[in-house]
């Protein structure tokens, strides 16, 4: 997600041993970390220091052993792509529906555009590359948000785009907002005979209804959840339905943090729990070591201790989850241990097929 809520999609692998201590570790396919957020940059103004490598060792120290860096344009692919082999983490490239309108800004036009977006993919996939771009993303329709960028514009372009998964087979990373922009992106990928054999993929920050999932879970895709995907009554319908082999998890980071006026929050813990990153409530209160109230980070993918809830039974009471599994575990009334366990695998599937029973 992008502005509102770019995509961070975060994902718990199946437990591994450690000596005589059982882990479960995390994966973030989609943090938002070239945000200027993470610079200590909001609204435009500096209000404390950089403090992104915090924010990654935060995570690193929950168990979060992989982070996807989300890639939203030309300039923004790049930076991701530089961070990720900065902090040896991985990434996407790809253009987000609301920065369509600078394709054809580009000196050399659309096609000049399109040539640097795949060269870039071309140099880190080559044979001297880092190999770093596991995903092609965020891409999609949002007529959301059209002030930045006109529905023609988003639509004359998304076929290009998606024929980018065809060239290179890495899972696609979608995002669609409004039931509009869900039809006409399923109907383009019908078009263009868009199947899992390129390589799969995940709708991000899902928010549609029950039959706009099953669409999408019927085409062989996976459903991301989110922060904004638990705001009402009927997204958390939404969840119950989704099926536990397709379901992805995610925080969006730093965007889609779950406040009290969302129905999820019958279902977050208290912020003294362990699930909770400890923050200050301002941005300019910013003290080194802690998060920023509103500012969501990676490592809240982290799976809590001593819950006495439903939810948790079967976890083992030194296994840490992040809130947004609680809560969608909570809501679908199964155990902790399982929702990690199925959405370890269905992550591993679709963005790490290379790895095997949850090896680093």
């Amino acid at each position: 997600m992008r502005f509102a809520g770019w995509c961070l999609a975060f994902t718990l692998v199946s437990p591994v041993s450690s000596w005589r201590l059982p882990l479960i570790i995390s994966s973030d396919i989609a943090v938002n970390l070239t945000d200027p957020m993470f610079q200590g940059t909001y609204g435009g103004r500096k209000k404390h220091e950089a403090d992104i490598k915090a924010v990654i060792g935060r995570a690193k120290a929950k168990g979060v052993e992989k982070i996807l860096i989300t890639g939203t344009s030309l300039k923004e692919s790049k930076a991701a792509l530089e961070m990720a082999k900065a902090f040896d983490l991985q990434c996407s490239a790809g253009v987000h529906p609301t920065s369509t309108n600078e394709i054809d800004k580009h000196p050399s036009g659309a096609k000049g555009y399109f040539k640097e977006l795949t060269d870039l993919i071309d140099r880190d996939l080559g044979e001297e590359g880092s190999k770093r771009i596991i995903s092609i993303g965020e891409i999609g329709l949002d007529y959301d948000r059209l002030h930045y960028s006109p529905q023609e514009t988003q639509l004359s372009h998304l076929p290009e785009l998606l024929l980018l998964q065809k060239k290179y087979k890495l899972p696609l990373f979608l995002h669609s907002r409004t039931s509009e922009s869900h039809i006409d992106l399923v109907r383009i990928m019908k078009e263009i005979g868009w199947t899992t054999e390129w390589g799969g993929g995940v709708a991000h920050s899902f928010t549609g209804t029950t039959e706009e999932m099953k669409e999408l879970v019927d085409m062989g895709l996976h459903i991301g959840v989110n922060g904004c995907s638990l705001k009402t009554a009927g997204n958390l319908e939404v969840i119950k339905q989704i099926p536990l082999d397709r379901l992805l998890l995610e925080t969006d980071a730093p965007w889609c943090t779950p406040t009290a006026s969302h129905a999820s929050a019958a279902y977050v813990p208290p912020k003294d729990s362990h699930l909770a990153v400890q923050k200050v409530s301002k941005p300019d209160k910013w003290k080194e070591g802690l998060g920023v109230k509103g500012r969501m980070e990676p490592a809240e993918v982290r799976i809590s201790t001593g819950s006495n809830d439903a939810a948790m039974q079967g976890a083992n009471p030194h296994n840490k989850i992040g809130i947004i599994a609680h809560v969608v575990a909570s809501v679908k009334g199964i155990p902790i241990k399982e929702l990690a366990e199925q959405v370890w695998q269905n992550t591993v599937k679709l963005f790490y097929p290379h790895e095997v029973n949850g090896s680093q």
